[in-house]
């Protein structure tokens, strides 16, 4: 025989089913159900992400600095994919039902999206490799496509943690040194690399800016043991003279020298770890030569 069940026993219940829907929504990490179909990128870091993410046919706009192979490891895997004008204009006449960008870039079309009741997602620059992971996940949640977001960030965590940090010892140094004689400091995500390489940077011993430009004169005063030379490979310019200066390659030959490109330290990506690589074999290279 049916119970029958009260109002009170009916809303309870109710009650119960909405309490375990959300507590999935929140273990989810917010990811949701379905893939987006319809997705623009006005940041290069989400840029790339996004294309090892989610199928092209899926994104309808990227950044126009995700096909400048000096600023992106996946330059040609752009071209597959339109790119847009990070424009209030542009962005909201793409119709697309998910933005995605920077907290602090192309604000205008960000604030236009949103206007258009269009969901908007903004990321903050990442700054250390442990947080590369959860950043993948986040940006798999908001488009739609968790799972393979999780697989992304597990492979990445999987490989970062063949190399932990070295200790005992001291570690040699390194500056990465860049155009117009700009150097990187604490606080960025090419610091964070330099260390778990087994590095110690140099440069901060600077003031606090994360980049600031050092005389050659100075460089040379103070040699590290290892220089990255940080240049875009794209072209010549009187900003990236210095970094071709005969004195340069006198002070610094192999294996105390190692060029990296500068997009290799711009986003944190799967292929980060790659500089991590070469730089853990520079450290090598260099204790092998004491």
């Amino acid at each position: 025989m049916a119970v029958s069940r009260s109002p009170t026993d009916r809303m309870r219940a109710w009650g119960w089913r909405s309490a375990i829907l959300l507590l999935a929504v929140v273990l989810a990490g917010g990811a949701r159900a379905e893939p987006r179909h319809r997705i623009v990128s006005l940041n290069l870091c989400t840029d790339q992400l996004l294309l090892q993410l989610v199928p092209a046919r899926d994104i309808v706009g990227l950044s126009p600095l995700a096909r400048d192979c000096a600023y992106s490891v996946m330059c040609h895997e752009a071209e597959a994919v339109p790119v847009i004008r990070p424009t209030a204009e542009a962005v909201v006449a793409a119709r697309p039902d998910l933005v995605v960008g920077g907290r602090y870039a192309s604000v205008t079309a960000l604030l236009a999206a949103r206007q258009a009741g269009m969901p908007v997602e903004l990321f903050d620059p990442v700054e250390r490799l442990v947080d590369v992971p959860e950043q993948i996940v986040a940006v798999a949640n908001a488009a739609g496509v968790p799972t393979r977001g999780r697989a992304l960030a597990e492979a990445f965590r999987a490989r970062l943690a063949a190399h932990p940090v070295p200790v005992g010892g001291a570690a040699p140094s390194a500056v990465i040194y860049a155009a117009n004689g700009f150097v990187t400091r604490a606080g960025s995500l090419a610091d964070d690399i330099l260390v778990r390489a087994g590095f110690r940077n140099a440069a901060n011993g600077l003031d606090g800016r994360h980049a600031l430009g050092v005389p050659l004169e100075s460089l040379l005063a103070r040699p590290p043991d290892l220089l990255v030379v940080a240049r875009s490979d794209v072209g010549t310019s009187m900003a990236q003279a210095v970094l071709d200066h005969p004195a340069l390659r006198e002070a610094f030959p192999a294996p105390h020298r190692l060029s990296l490109p500068d997009r290799m330290w711009l986003c944190g990506l799967p292929q980060t770890l790659d500089t991590l690589d070469r730089l853990i074999e520079a450290r090598k290279a260099l204790e092998s030569s004491r």
